[in-house]
Order: structure tokens, then sequence, then C-alpha cells
């Protein structure tokens, strides 16, 4: 095979990288600057050149798709003598090693592995052997718990017990799960690779097999390793072992769930005599968005540093926009995407980037009512979220109390000793008598056949809190009443004890719900009505058509919606990050640590990056919070960058002609267009110019179409032609 071509291909960093002798190397990559070529190019070098055999390759990595997709790369490079490598992620080489040995592992030879499902169905069975009360200590508590502790390297045993009673019990159950899995010689995912440490200590020969087997040792994304993995990967590489790792330590974003960027930074330490090398020239990014997010990182005191270049254009500079509020914010963003999409531009390679999902319902409403289709990546869409149709269901039976399909989604939740049993025999009543569910429970409440059930009493005590509820909210204004059955149904405190790992996105949602009311406007046409809770009604209503599949439009193509995190590994033509103030990014509870800050601009930086040509960042001077608005400060990131690197986008409001067709003409010489000017859009068709806001190529002008409606268009895409008087 002619070896040059494997380098061909190849910038002189990402060559020296994969040419390395073996020996411990760290390999940083900066965003967008192949790391992926580099591993699987370092994989069929080292099998074509060092005389390695492909089966001494262990290659890890995180996901399934990530394995299959390097996989397919090697093969291409080296042909089928390569599938005799490993390649996988952690869990699943974990498991490679211990299906071979299970006797030696103390697992049956078809044992069991238990997903997030199975796992949670075992843990809800000890709390009830051990008679836990459930509403206490929900499954989901347990399993964060558990996970937590496993991710850290941490058995039973060596996890403290705690000061307080709940700590007591999460300990005893992570205890009594440890000894049912080994009766049952299952396994977790963590357990994976816990039996395997196991394994090697109880057999030291078998450690050297591997060692000895597995000279090619690669990891990528190495920054995302939990202690747990890299326990696991130093066990197996051994004191003479030559790892050959990849990761960035600017974008470390997942310490919430166990990630370590110290594993990185510490990496040199932990393998003497590695080797560093780093790859800087990204072919993302244009080079202003790239001085952008140099100029930010930097402001990172712990990392081992790396300046991100390209041989591209260096191209338009981000664009900054300060928004009045979050529609201002949501309707800024929604013209531009307007405007870009008119060019021609796909929908697909547009995104719209946040920190908190909350914030995706006003863009979300803004791009319906602009008939831009849309899909939220890697999560679910405002209105159709768990937590919001839960609170939804209260405010339903608010509105309506025979709501059947309201009063079936809350009957147990917060859970309330409520079962499947109890709401059958509510719904047998209603067949039977021909009754909405909520009179045939209130008939069963009544009935003094079991008035000491323990379910009756519930049952009675859920009837109660409907009726207090009702009462509660009269008289008070719609975010009032959101906000107060929200508060009133304890669906807060049931997310924090029943999955705290989701617990603050959920509260952020149900909190961007009182923001939807606070800024509910009926229609002005509608009828009057006389019913009680109107306007809670016309709320609700809207937001059924909202959901209704009717409402999403047919365009081809989707905008993307998401939030940072999830953008990771993404790349778009087209970037709006939003939200950029003090407490959304950073997030509130980051500023509270030198750590989490630092992630949090390791966040910021990300999403920075995901943009190849056109960047914009805009932030709200006040936000809705809970219904109020509060003012906003800058994000510190933003002042983090020079202001000479940014095109500030800052609106400046124009006054509208009474009457644009009055023949009045108001010129700024800043504005390519009149107010009152008459123009004609490739798309929109004909109409007025009503006013504009900004200045040069990103200022705003709001024209008025005769067959499509009012709209904001951004002149530098907006391709408007001027018409005679």
């Amino acid at each position: 095979m002619d070896t040059n071509r494997l380098l061909d291909t190849l910038n002189p960093e990402q060559r020296e990288a994969v040419t390395l002798p073996f020996g411990p190397a760290l390999v940083l990559a900066g965003a967008g600057s192949g790391k992926t070529r580099v591993l699987v190019h370092r994989i069929a070098w080292r099998i074509e050149t060092a005389d390695t055999s492909p089966q001494s390759v262990l290659a890890v990595t995180f996901t399934n798709k990530a394995a299959r997709e390097m996989r397919s790369r090697v093969l291409g490079l080296v042909g089928p003598k390569a599938q005799s490598m490993w390649l996988g992620t952690f869990h699943s080489m974990a498991y490679r090693i211990l299906s071979r040995h299970t006797r030696e592992a103390g697992l049956r030879s078809s044992f069991t592995i238990l997903d997030e499902d199975d796992q949670r169905r075992l843990i809800r069975q000890l709390i009830r052997e051990m008679q836990v009360n459930e509403r206490d200590f929900p499954p989901a508590l347990a399993q964060w718990y558990i996970n937590q502790n496993k991710d850290a390297g941490l058995r039973a045993g060596s996890v403290p017990d705690g000061d307080g009673q709940r700590d007591r019990v999460l300990h005893d159950l992570y205890r009594v799960y440890e000894s049912k899995l080994q009766s049952l010689g299952a396994a977790d995912f963590a357990e994976l690779l816990f039996r395997c440490q196991d394994l090697w200590q109880a057999h030291p020969a078998l450690l050297e097999s591997y060692r000895s087997r597995f000279r090619e040792i690669l990891v990528d994304e190495f920054q995302d390793t939990n202690t747990l993995q890299y326990l696991w990967f130093r066990t197996l590489t051994g004191a003479q072992g030559g790892p050959f790792v990849v990761g960035d330590d600017d974008q470390a974003i997942y310490g919430w769930r166990g990630g370590r960027v110290e594993h990185v930074l510490r990496f040199a330490k932990d393998f003497e005599g590695t080797r560093v090398i780093r790859l800087e020239q990204n072919y993302r990014s244009s080079g202003a968005i790239l001085t952008v997010a140099n100029a930010l990182i930097a402001h990172n005191p712990s990392r081992l540093g790396k300046t991100l270049w390209t041989a591209s254009e260096t191209g338009r500079r981000p664009v900054l926009f300060t928004a009045d509020d979050e529609l201002e914010e949501a309707a800024y963003t929604v013209s531009a995407i307007e405007s870009i999409l008119s060019g021609g531009q796909p929908a697909e390679t547009i995104a719209i980037l946040y920190r908190s999902n909350a914030q995706s319902r006003v863009f979300e409403e803004t791009l319906v009512r602009n008939s831009i289709a849309y899909r939220i990546y890697g999560g679910v869409r405002f209105f159709e979220r768990g937590e919001i149709k839960d609170a939804l269901g209260y405010l339903r039976l608010m509105a309506d109390p025979e709501n059947d399909s309201a009063f079936e989604r809350v009957f147990n939740i917060p859970t309330r000793g409520l079962g499947e049993k109890t709401l059958e025999r509510v719904r047998a009543q209603a067949r039977q008598d021909g009754l909405s569910l909520i009179a045939s429970a209130q008939a069963l409440a009544r009935s003094t056949a079991a008035p000491a059930e323990r379910s009756t009493r519930a049952l009675s005590g859920f009837l109660t809190l409907l009726t207090d509820m009702r009462e509660a909210i009269r008289g008070l204004d719609l975010a009032g009443q959101v906000e107060r059955v929200i508060a009133l149904s304890r669906l807060p405190e049931y997310y924090q004890t029943d999955d705290p790992l989701r617990a603050e996105t959920r509260i952020e949602s149900l909190a961007e719900l009182v923001n939807a009311a606070a800024g509910f406007e009926p229609d002005p046409e509608a009828e009057p009505a006389s019913i009680e809770f109107a306007p809670l009604q016309a709320f609700l209503g809207q937001i059924t058509l909202a959901m209704e599949p009717e409402s999403r439009t047919d365009r081809p193509g989707q905008i993307q919606l998401m939030s940072l995190h999830a953008a990771k590994g993404l790349e778009f033509h087209t970037v709006f990050i939003a939200g950029l103030e003090e407490g959304l990014l950073p997030h509130i509870r980051a500023t509270e640590t030198t750590g989490g800050l630092e992630e949090e601009r390791r966040l910021f930086y990300v999403g920075l990056t995901r943009a190849q040509r056109q960047l914009y960042l805009i932030r709200a001077r006040r936000r809705r919070l809970r219904g109020h608005y509060f003012d906003t400060l800058p994000s510190r990131f933003l002042l983090e960058i020079p202001a000479d690197h940014l095109e500030t986008a800052e609106p400046r409001m124009v006054t509208r002609l009474p009457h644009p067709r009055a023949g009045y003409r108001t010129r700024d010489p800043s504005y390519p267009a009149a107010i009152g000017q008459r123009v004609r859009h490739p798309k929109f068709g004909e109409g007025t110019v009503l006013s504009h806001e900004g200045d040069g190529p990103q200022c705003r002008i709001h024209v008025r179409f005769e067959g499509s409606g009012a709209k904001w268009l951004i002149w530098e895409h907006a391709r408007l032609e001027a018409l005679e008087s």
C-alpha cells in the first residue's frame, strides 16, 4: 500500500500527530480542526507502517454513531483486514471483555445488561421491598444517586453515610441495589466498567494479557471522560502503555454529568513522556468568527492553550443585537431568518441556540406565526414537554372541570397514592352512570362503602385540592392564575425529588409558561365570553392550536432550535445565540464557583464555533421572569469580546407616519429606502415601508406587503426593489 496517500490530505500538525512513534500522546484538537480524521488516519497508519495487527487496536469513543463512522472510515483506508480491531464505546468494550470471562467475573454466561428503564424498575422494586416511602424517595432520585456515585468511581462501601436521613436512606438503597445485581448476575452500564476493574484486580495475569494484546489504545473526546472511565482506561493502559488520546479542554461542557476536564489537564503528568500536539487550523468557521471565539476562551485560566486560525476568508464580523425584551429578541431573529431564507439559503443550515430549553417557547411561537417550519433538535417542542402538559392538565381542570383527559393526566401527578386500580374504579363508575370522571370521583369519595381506605382518602384529598385551587385563583390575572396553580399543584417539588438531573430544566419550563400567560393577548375580534375563567380558556385554546400538526408548516427544510449543550459536534452556516445575559449565560447557578463559570464560558465557546459564516449574538435589556419584567445585565462574556470584533446592530426606533399612503416622505440618508416608499420583494410581492430600525446593512425595515402582511426584513438580505410613487 502507498502509505503516502494516508498523509496527503493532512495538514502539518495532523500529519505529525498521525505519524508519532509509539508512546503516550495528547492531541489538543480545536473545534473544527479534523480530530476524527486524525484518529482514523492514526489507526490506519499504525496498521500499515508499524506492523500493528488490527487485533491489537482498541479505540474508544462516546457514542455508537461515532464508533460506526470511525469504523467505516478506517475500513475505507485499510480494507477488510481492519474488521478485527476493537472500536466502540467504553461500555461496549467492557462488555466484550466481560463476556469472555463471565465465570471469573462472577456473572452468568448469558448475563443481563440493565438499560436505564430496567435499572429504574429494579430500584422501584427494591424501594417497595425495603418499605421506603416512594413519594419521598422516587426511583429516579435513587437512580440518580447511584449513577452519580458510580460515575465518580465509588462503590456503596466507599460512599460516606451522610448526616441526614435522605443520604442514609439513599446509601442503604445503593447497598441493597449492589447486592441485588450480584445475586441476579446482572450489570448496569457503569457496572460493566466496575466489573472489569474487579476482574483485573482479582486476576492480574488476565490484565497483563490484555495489556499485551492492546498495544494501540486510542480515546476520542477525552475531555468528557468521567472518573470511572478514566480509572478503567488507566488500568488497561498500564505504566508502559502508549495511549493516544484526542480531546479539547476548551470544549469540556459536561461537568454536570460527570465529565472531568482535569483528565486532559493532568494527562501529561499521569503518562511520563507525553507528546502534546495542538490542532489549531480550523476548517469550519470564518476568520472573524474565530477571532471572537479565541478572544473569549482566552479568559479561562485553567486551559492548556491554543489559538484557532483558518486559511479561508476573514468573512463578516459577528453581529451583536440588543433587543428590548424577549419578544423583540425573537422578532429580530425570525425577521433575519426570513430575509436569509428569501435569499435561497436552506432552512436546515440555520440554527437558534440558547442556554435554557425554556427559551425556545417565544422563538417557537414567532416562527409559527411567520409560517416557518422548525425542529427542536435533541428535545421536545415547548408545549409538548411532559412538565408543561402536567401543568396544562391542572389549568384545563380549572377552566373546565369536566375535562376527562386533563383529569387522567394529573390524577396521580404528583404521586398521591392513587394507582391504576383507583382510576379504573372511577372510569367504571363514570361509564355506568354516564358521568364525567370528576363527577364519578366525587360520587366514589362520598360513598360510605370504604371511607377508611387509603385510596379513598387520597381521592378525597385530590378533589379537595382541585376545589381549593379554583377558589384560590378567582380574581387573579391570567399570569397570577397560572403561577398559583403551578405552586398549589406542587409540581416543582415533585420534579425536584422525582428526577433531580432534569428538575432545573423542567422548573424553568414551568416559569416560562407563566411568562407565556403574562404575554398573552386575546383576539380583540373574538366575542366576549361570559364563562368563568374566560381569559384562561382563551389562553388554553391558543396553546391547543399551537400544538396542532396543521400549525406546523409544510415549507421544505426546518430551522434548527437547540440548547448549546445539544449543539456540540454540529455545525451550521448561520447561527443565532440568544439570551446573552447574566443569569442565563452564564447561568446563575454556575456563577457560584470558578469551575462552573469556566464551563459556562466553554459552553458559549462551543456555540460560537458552531457557526461557519454568519453569527448573531443577541441579548435583551429586560426579560420576563414568572410573568414580571426585570432589567438584565449583558453577559460578562460579551464584555470579554473586544468591541471592534463585533458589528453592532443596535436598534434605533424611527417614528412611523400616521398613514403611509398620505404622500409623506421621511428621508434619512443612512437608510436605503424612505418611510412610505413603495417596494417590491421577489417573494412577498409589493408593499409599503412603515419604519426603520438601526443603521447600515444590518438595519431592519418594516414593510407591509399587500399579500402577506407586515414583515421585518434585514436590508442586506431583503432584495427590495423601489417602485415609483
